[in-house]
């Protein structure tokens, strides 16, 4: 994780006139750099990852990470705590959900992808936090785990064709799109670190095709080769990256991180981030 901390740094750098408001990211970027992974990882054969792949199954569901909840607790408190400072009306929630994790009653697994979304519903009932907080925590704490528990499998991936809008690795949704090389557009997850192919014309969120219901708004000037990807039939977006124009950009997650901006004029076109940032959290709640 120092890469993304460093990534981070750079790209800071670049972007000094909003590098006051995006502090708060610098130290879940630390937190993550200082946590140290079990020395376990996946070790699944290519044949057995794409046997899985074949069958449209994410690695993780078949093969979770070992989760231990002491071993997570500085990441999910360090991460609980970002949210208080942001979104102080969220105080009362974040502190039923420490008791609730304090007394055993809810784990790590209650934050891990699954296919109807992003935990089991359960930090919500313990808690009363909504779904958007429920979905930051889950990858802000366990984004360091699952790479590290993930890494290994990341060459068995080369030609597969996986086609669809959860992450091949983790299960999680999307967070970001890269278009590359001729065009094609690769989806990022911010669970894992993965990244896969997608059609170019099929919405990840919610699978509808055809240009009918897409919204692409397109950022001009310093901001050009940005792009609010949505789509009115889910009211969902993601953003996009041109890497062919802004060659120089960073990692999928860090450049989610560091254009709240473009959020904003996602959220006055009535669209929604399926995976907010800590910074739409202040803006939300």
């Amino acid at each position: 994780m120092t890469e993304l901390r460093e990534a981070w740094r750079e790209l800071l750098a670049r972007r000094r006139a909003l590098a006051t408001s995006l502090a708060p990211y610098d130290e879940m970027l630390e937190r993550w750099a200082a946590w140290t992974p079990p020395r376990r990882s996946l070790d699944w054969s290519a044949q057995r990852c794409r046997e899985s792949w074949t069958r449209g199954v994410p690695l993780a569901v078949e093969a979770p990470p070992p989760l231990d909840a002491d071993n997570l607790e500085d990441l999910l408190g360090g991460a609980m705590e970002d949210v208080a400072a942001v979104a102080p009306a969220r105080a009362s929630a974040l502190q039923r959900l420490a008791g609730a994790w304090d007394a055993g009653a809810i784990g790590p697994d209650a934050l891990l992808p699954r296919r109807e979304g992003i935990g089991d519903g359960g930090v919500e009932a313990a808690s009363g936090l909504d779904s958007e907080t429920v979905a930051f925590l889950a990858y802000a704490t366990l984004r360091p785990v699952l790479q590290a528990w993930l890494s290994p499998a990341r060459p068995h991936f080369a030609e597969v064709d996986w086609g669809r809008g959860v992450c091949p690795f983790c299960g999680g949704p999307p967070g970001f799109v890269d278009v590359i090389e001729g065009g094609h557009r690769r989806l990022a997850c911010h669970f894992c670190g993965g990244a896969w192919g997608f059609a170019k014309l099929r919405c990840p969120l919610c699978g509808v095709e055809g240009t009918k219901d897409m919204v692409r708004l397109q950022a001009e000037g310093e901001d050009a080769g940005y792009v609010v990807s949505g789509c009115r039939a889910c009211g969902a977006y993601l953003k996009e990256l041109d890497r062919r124009e802004r060659w120089n950009g960073g990692p999928p997650l860090l450049e989610d991180w560091a254009s709240p901006h473009l959020d904003l004029v996602a959220r006055r076109e009535g669209l929604r981030k399926p995976l907010p940032a800590l910074l739409d959290l202040g803006q939300t709640g």
